[in-house]
């Protein structure tokens, strides 16, 4: 490379890094502007903005965490002087619902989708081309023109409003992108590695459990961080199958009914916010060094 191209180069890297930073601080901003304002008492939020405590102005509180998560009532005063007692929402409760909803939703796809990648990548079957094809074709499906079939057939089973129901739903939304993701990687693996283990006279499974998880982990975290984000997030999804009473209703949904009945009460709702956002951001960046790794792992071949 010649000097001329690098300066070049070196001037592209820098204008790509400035971006990179504006990006992140645009993207931080609203994020810390929702942590201050669940931190701060009611009247501040409601009378002053979140910045002005970096003018020293305000105190912080944990009281809006207290309500939103242990249902504390609490005491204050309205601009009349009454003193009025408030209660809180309890969204304990719909925090275990979550879990329970997406642990299961981010494990069982991604040990169905690493199976039939592998299967895929190098296994020989007849209809092995066609069945692909489908796979990739159905990423392309929106997923809201099956909710009401399968609504119906859960209804006839007995599935609505069952955590079951939901996994299953979940596992058969997620399996497209799951399968095509794992199969990019798997398929990169090295012929020789299946040939030494098939010639010591391993089988299949042994393989699959042995070889090619260990081997994937990169791609299977990356698969991982994206099902979970979307499990964790969802409204749609358990609206439909997990219905709105509050013993199964999960953050989402219990976010959604505080937006309806407590439109005023901002404290309240950025604290609800940041409990729904906290634990996505915690799985991002605990799992980000195989993030990229994952993603790019595949795309080039050969």
């Amino acid at each position: 490379m010649t000097s001329l191209a690098r300066k070049r180069q070196n001037r592209w890297n820098v204008v790509v890094n400035i971006v990179l930073i504006v990006l992140v601080i645009v993207w931080s901003i609203p994020i810390i502007g929702l942590l201050i304002s669940s931190v701060r008492p009611q009247d501040d939020v409601l009378n002053t903005g979140w910045w002005t405590v970096f003018k020293g102005d305000g105190d912080f509180t944990l009281n809006n965490y207290r309500r939103v998560l242990g249902g504390r009532q609490a005491t204050f005063t309205d601009a009349e002087g009454n003193v009025l007692r408030a209660s809180g929402d309890n969204l304990s409760q719909a925090f275990i619902n979550s879990f329970t909803v997406t642990v299961p939703s981010v494990i069982i796809p991604i040990l169905i989708a690493a199976a039939a990648a592998f299967g895929f990548a190098w296994m020989v079957f007849p209809g092995r081309k066609l069945f692909f094809t489908i796979v990739v074709a159905l990423l392309v499906v929106p997923l809201q023109i099956a909710l009401i079939p399968i609504l119906r057939d859960y209804m006839k089973i007995g599935l609505t409003g069952s955590y079951l129901g939901i996994w299953l739903a979940h596992t058969g939304f997620g399996l497209p992108l799951g399968i095509y993701l794992l199969y990019n990687y798997i398929s990169t693996i090295p012929r020789d590695v299946f040939e030494s283990a098939f010639l010591d006279g391993a089988r299949p499974m042994v393989i699959f459990v042995r070889l090619v998880l260990p081997l994937s982990v990169p791609a299977i975290a990356s698969l991982g961080i994206f099902q979970f984000l979307w499990v964790w997030n969802d409204l749609l999804v358990a609206l439909v199958f997990l219905g709105g009473t509050s013993d199964v209703a999960v953050l989402t949904q219990r976010l959604a009914n505080m937006v309806g009945s407590r439109g005023q009460d901002w404290h309240l709702l950025t604290a609800g916010a940041f409990v729904v956002m906290i634990v996505p951001i915690l799985v991002f960046f605990f799992l980000q060094r195989y993030f990229v790794q994952g993603l790019m792992a595949g795309s080039v071949k050969g």
